[in-house]
């Protein structure tokens, strides 16, 4: 009887609690805007307008864009003739910081400050200099304070490095090439099964290993946060010595911490609590690594299919975008699986964040 009675229980709340589950899972973000044309990384201005660079393995004409109602998009900053932007960052000020790596060869690499609310350009800093052949500028961390931008560049990949640039100045230094915190481990990545790959002109395949990519401040501007998007640990190092132009490489090589374990992942951001959002792009999951240094997972879902960027707005939300980059043909071997819409997200985070970061 009592067997009987604990099968029936089981057959009651099983349901119950399985919605529930399902509810919690859904509850861990909501869509904000479907898009038609896929987007690459997301700032939010201290204003709350929402911008997103159009990532350019989507071959789009419009590089930067202002989300409108129901999706729409505005071009932004259409009079800086940029050339190709993946990294974008909104600073305290107002001014949008958009990193030009001018992959479609027909400008130079360069750091384009635009504000928002003036339409207007407030800086273009070359970086010509402190690139190398192969250099991909990814993405990028501004600290309006100390005046200071720090740039990911996975380069080739051995080749990888930092770029700390004086926004007052323009003066900029390639920092950190070829450690250990800015190169990729062997490892591959696997998505829903199949493993990202990109199709040579010789119709050859071969899975990449990509350098430092995910790259944040914390909320004081103390420490930067990074990595490579092929490896499984978070680095960090302070920012004093990154600004520091008197030490040299192997001594700065010294400040560099290993923080914390993680997995693949693209954009990160951090709240003022110190927790650190992150994609968990083989998974399609957002996780965190708290101050205890422990990665554990938010959420996952299919939708979040490729989340390669955060930004924290000034209602106190975490925006996302989720841009299905490795169904591109560039990250697919040749062959577009892309299905559109293309997501911007939004979840509430444990603590706030510094709005644009």
């Amino acid at each position: 009887m009592r067997s009987f009675l604990f099968h029936m229980l089981i057959c009651l709340f099983t349901p119950a609690l399985a919605s529930a589950a399902a509810d919690d899972e859904q509850r861990l973000f909501e869509v904000v805007a479907e898009l038609d044309q896929g987007p690459g990384n997301i700032t939010v201005t201290p204003t709350g307008d929402i911008i997103v660079s159009l990532h350019q393995f989507f071959d789009q004409a419009v590089r930067v864009a202002r989300i409108g109602d129901r999706g729409s998009l505005t071009e932004f900053a259409a009079d800086a003739q940029l050339d190709s932007v993946l990294g974008l960052q909104a600073d305290t000020n107002g001014v949008v910081w958009l990193l030009d790596n001018a992959m479609r060869g027909s400008g130079k690499r360069r750091l384009v400050g635009w504000h928002a609310g003036e339409d207007r350009a407030t800086a273009d800093i070359d970086l010509s200099a402190v690139s190398v052949q192969g250099s991909f500028l990814n993405d990028l961390a501004v600290d309006a304070t100390t005046q200071t931008a720090y740039v990911a560049d996975p380069a080739t990949g051995d080749d990888a490095a930092l770029i700390v640039i004086d926004l007052a100045s323009g003066a900029a230094r390639r920092v950190l090439q070829g450690h250990i915190s800015v190169t990729p481990a062997g490892t591959d990545l696997i998505i829903d099964g199949v493993p990202v790959r990109i199709r040579k002109d010789d119709g050859s395949v071969f899975r990449p290993r990509v350098g430092v990519n995910p790259i944040a401040l914390d909320s004081a501007g103390e420490w930067l946060y990074y990595g490579p998007m092929h490896g499984f640990t978070m680095y960090r190092i302070r920012t004093t010595d990154l600004r520091d132009a008197s030490l040299t490489m192997t001594e700065l090589g010294e400040r560099v911490e290993r923080w914390a374990g993680r997995p693949i992942s693209d954009g990160i951001s951090i709240d003022d609590a110190g927790n650190l959002y992150l994609g968990d792009l083989a998974r399609n999951a957002i996780g965190v690594i708290g101050p205890d240094r422990r990665y554990r997972q938010l959420g996952t879902d299919p939708r979040l299919s490729w989340v390669d960027a955060f930004s924290f707005g000034p209602d106190g939300h975490l925006y996302a975008v989720a841009n299905q980059l490795h169904r591109t043909a560039v990250l697919n071997g040749g062959v577009n699986a892309t299905q559109p819409p293309y997501l911007v997200i939004r979840l509430r985070p444990l603590a706030t964040g510094t709005t644009g970061r």
